[in-house]
């Protein structure tokens, strides 16, 4: 057990602010206040964390922000709403993309630890828990963003994925669809299994049968989509599915550019499209995209706020803030009878 300045307080009986005196300025602290707590801090055997004390002094006037992926303009929103909060306190934030790379990730991690900034903002690519301890125990606190940190010692901003996912497909049924594919990946990806694991409940929900069909991809890219939507497509059309639900946006908007066919957009009345998190683009494409929006500059501001928090009192309790998605519901999901398009 890691022994606080608030234990030594309460043992000596005195403030936190007296602990801090006589650490730092014995001077000011009468003899016997002072030898109390020397003896408590030796019977307790407490560390004075040196790093972290510098931190809050404000020697550090940057924190890190490592993102999942640059090209996604959810996160570049999440990062304005973090630079937004920072100015406020004087505070600038480096940024990283990893681009869903452990080595990149690695990298950036390495580097903000070596720049001793005041903390982290981190959205994770696998399990970093371990290098976030090693970092708390250099006094540089870490936040988890879009990643729901669970019971984890770390605190995180998030939306509820499994609840968009939930609503995504609900909405769906109630359009008329009930073969839905799931595209998204890698699946070591907790924001993917997540949406995934809300559309499979929705569908176990359902008063009538729905099919989930998955279509893993290697990256959550236009790129990625358009190639998923190329493959249904040479499918028979009766083994079309009637909805796709895409992991994010960019995969959505790589879908749409797929269901072209002999200049004629398939969307919504063959197959009707989704995507998840709203980005600027969802509703200014050929065919405005039903998505479900999360709070980006919330997001971002929000686990600002908390990492200086933390990094001010390192002895606050972990907390998960989640905030609730939203749908936003557009042409591309449009009800249409589907049946009725089908060819054998």
């Amino acid at each position: 057990m890691v022994v606080s300045i608030r234990d030594v307080a309460q043992a000596a009986g005195v403030s936190v602010g007296t602990v801090s005196n006589v650490l730092n300025r014995p001077d000011t602290v009468s003899p016997d206040s002072a030898e109390r707590v020397l003896k408590v801090i030796e019977e307790l055997g407490y560390v004075r964390n040196d790093a972290a004390r510098k931190l809050r002094a404000g020697v550090s006037t940057t924190v890190g922000f490592v993102v999942l992926n640059g090209q996604n303009p959810f996160f570049n929103d999440v990062v304005r709403g973090a630079e937004d909060e920072a100015s406020r306190h004087n505070i600038a934030v480096l940024y990283g993309n990893t681009d869903e790379d452990s080595d990149r990730e690695r990298m950036y991690l390495d580097l903000f630890e070596e720049q001793q900034v005041r903390g982290v903002l981190i959205s994770p690519y696998g399990d970093i828990h371990p290098r976030l301890e090693r970092l708390r125990s250099r006094g540089i606190r870490a936040v988890l963003v879009d990643r729901f940190g669970g019971n984890s010692r770390f605190s995180s901003v998030s939306v509820d994925s499994v609840a968009g996912g939930r609503m995504a497909v609900e909405h769906l049924i109630a359009t008329g669809r009930r073969r839905i594919a799931f595209i998204g990946g890698p699946m070591d990806m907790r924001q993917v299994t997540d949406r995934l694991a809300g559309a499979r409940v929705a569908a176990d929900n359902a008063l009538d049968s729905v099919e989930i069909e998955v279509f893993a991809t290697d990256a959550m890219t236009v790129e990625e989509g358009v190639a998923v939507g190329e493959r249904v497509l040479r499918r028979p059309r009766r083994e079309w599915p009637e909805a796709m639900f895409a992991a994010n946006d960019l995969l959505a908007l790589g879908l749409l550019q797929s269901l072209i066919v002999d200049g004629r957009m398939l969307v919504p009345d063959e197959i009707a499209l989704m995507g998840f998190d709203d980005i600027s683009f969802a509703a200014a494409a050929a065919v405005p995209l039903t998505s479900i929006r999360q709070p980006s500059g919330m997001i971002g501001r929000t686990a600002l706020r908390v990492l200086l928090e933390e990094s001010d009192d390192p002895d606050l309790i972990p907390r998960q803030t989640v905030f609730q998605p939203e749908l936003m519901a557009r042409r591309s999901t449009a009800p249409a009878n589907v049946a009725a398009t089908r060819a054998p």
